[in-house]
């Protein structure tokens, strides 16, 4: 007769639930929203956008901090505002970058050189353009955007297997699409903190 297995061996046979998945913005960019240009301006204000950090000097909010230390995986996109957000709160743990996670594009709509905008007003109406129009210039389309998101949703929910809390840190809009997925996958929202610099959104099974 075999012999009875030990309270260890029981504890470790145990199935974890998978984990919970919190998708956070990065901290504000160095580069100056207090600017007026037109659409091609704009397509190069965004590109060095794309390339740099965050605005020296600020401090990641509590609430992110707490969840940095209670996750057992931190992941960020491949750009360096993404980066350097993550560091900021993971406590000098390393952590895996992916280009998965990057920001779907904003390229600016083709409009006269005499529309001249802020970098906040050209975003919406690019991310319009983009999203309804299918403007992307060349770069990634809705659909290969959207494709991509269901993949990151995918590779988040592996990540969150055996219990496993797992933060990605990563980008506004494309976190929507991540969580839109992760939602049609059977994930409920139980946190949102909005679209703000350094806010969270928290997805667990239902």
């Amino acid at each position: 007769m075999a012999d009875a297995p030990t309270a260890d061996q029981t504890a470790s046979s145990v199935v974890r639930p998978p984990g919970a998945i919190v998708l956070a913005r990065h901290g504000e960019p160095a580069l100056s929203r207090k600017v007026r240009f037109d659409a091609r301006t704009y397509g190069d204000w965004w590109g060095r956008y794309e390339e740099g950090g965050l605005l020296p000097g600020q401090t990641p909010p509590d609430c992110l901090l707490e969840i940095a230390q209670r996750s057992e995986v931190i992941v960020s996109s491949t750009r360096r505002r993404s980066i350097e957000t993550a560091q900021a709160v993971a406590g000098g743990r390393d952590f895996p970058r992916d280009p998965m996670f990057i920001e779907a594009p904003l390229p600016p709509p083709p409009w006269p050189s005499w529309i001249k905008l802020s970098p906040k007003k050209w975003g919406f109406f690019a991310r319009f353009w983009w999203w309804f129009f299918d403007h992307h210039m060349g770069q990634e389309s809705r659909k290969q955007a959207e494709a991509r998101a269901e993949a990151a949703a995918d590779a988040l929910i592996a990540l969150s297997q055996d219990g496993r809390d797992v933060l990605l840190v990563a980008h506004g809009f494309f976190n929507v699409m991540i969580g839109n997925a992760l939602q049609a996958r059977g994930l409920k929202k139980t946190l949102d903190q909005g679209f703000q610099y350094w806010c969270v959104k928290r997805f667990e099974r239902a």
